[in-house]
């Protein structure tokens, strides 16, 4: 009993938990942490210097290079690709030299630590601005290979225009009607894309009916001397026209002839060529006919009518025996019944 009495107390005493610290909140506490950020400060001041100087530097060695990438596009006539890579490569030196300026502020950093981190936190940004960084590396792509340049025309997604330029997130074409749209180079660089400037001469054609009644090869042969006579035609290759098609109600004849490749010259030439080709086959006397249809119409009466496999779609042809109504069929079915003698339909009595 007095064993147990003792082991209490002494319990009591010195109890099993640590006893809970106290945090000191005077003012001399506070005064003293103060000094030594104050201390630790003056410490690293020579470091910031270094850190600061090697800033400077690396801000203009970027600004250099960006100078010469930029001068470098220029002379080459891409300065859109000098605007972009030269920006890219700027950033990419002031990172480094952060980095570096970083470890000699804090020598506890070290640089493979930094690495690692900045390999983790590129994928967390990567995520987090996808669409930015994916309309970046394909407006790079697209400026390293060059498919189209500022001043081409485009067709793409349904826009149709001049390239104004290539930013790094967007491709700026200048409709032709005079409007800015703005399409994403993710979009420019995944799909098809028609280049109207790639060349130096676009084709153009334009079909032309004429009568079945008129020869084909004076009318092949006004159409051509037309078709030559315009300005703005090209000399070589060569203009021609072919015959595509026989429609219902003319023969088709499709002139073929080449241009600059610009736009305007496009559109002007081809409505001076039209213009000439009209003229022409009206001075030469050719016809271009109208559009002619022939409707038939059945009520009905015939023999055959709606008998599938027997019912006539069309004119009699030469050799055929012509059509049968149903009231002649039922005539003479009524005669054959009665042996050809013709009888009085019986009277029916009325009733009283």
């Amino acid at each position: 009993m007095q064993a147990w009495a003792q082991e209490a107390v002494e319990s009591a005493a010195s109890p099993s938990d640590a006893p809970v610290e106290q945090i000191d909140v005077s003012p001399d506490a506070i005064v003293i942490t103060i000094n030594n950020w104050i201390d630790g400060f003056f410490r690293l001041l020579p470091n910031i210097a270094v850190a600061i100087a090697l800033l400077v530097v690396f801000f203009f060695i970027s600004m250099a290079i960006e100078h010469g990438v930029r001068q470098w596009a220029k002379h080459r006539d891409r300065s859109n690709l000098g605007d972009v890579l030269g920006g890219f490569v700027k950033a990419v030196v002031i990172a480094l030299g952060g980095l570096l300026a970083l470890t000699i502020v804090l020598p506890s950093v070290k640089p493979g630590d930094l690495v690692a981190g900045l390999g983790i936190g590129s994928v967390a940004i990567g995520f987090a601005f996808k669409d930015i960084l994916q309309n970046w590396l394909a407006g790079l792509l697209i400026l390293l290979r060059q498919p189209f340049r500022p001043g081409d025309q485009i067709v793409i997604n349904g826009y149709e225009g001049t390239i104004d330029h290539i930013e790094t997130r967007v491709t700026a074409i200048r409709t032709y009607d005079g409007r800015m749209a703005l399409i994403p180079n993710s979009d420019v660089y995944t799909n098809a894309v028609t280049v109207n400037t790639a060349f130096d001469k676009r084709r153009s054609q334009y079909d032309v009916g004429i009568g079945y009644g008129d020869n084909i090869a004076d009318a092949k042969s006004v159409m051509l001397n037309a078709v030559k006579s315009v300005e703005g035609v090209e000399q070589d290759p060569a203009a021609e026209v072919l015959v595509v098609d026989l429609a219902a109600s003319w023969i088709t004849l499709r002139p073929r002839w080449w241009t600059n490749s610009l736009r305007t010259d496009v559109v002007h030439t081809q409505s001076r060529v039209i213009e000439a080709i009209k003229s022409a086959l009206d001075a030469a006397g050719i016809d271009m006919p109208f559009e002619t249809a022939i409707q038939l119409f059945h009520d009905q009466t015939e023999e055959n009518d709606g008998v599938r496999g027997r019912q006539r779609e069309g004119w009699p042809g030469a050799g055929d025996s012509p059509p049968r109504s149903r009231l002649q069929l039922t005539i003479e079915q009524v005669e054959a019944s009665t042996d050809g003698t013709s009888q009085a339909p019986p009277k029916v009595k009325k009733k009283p």
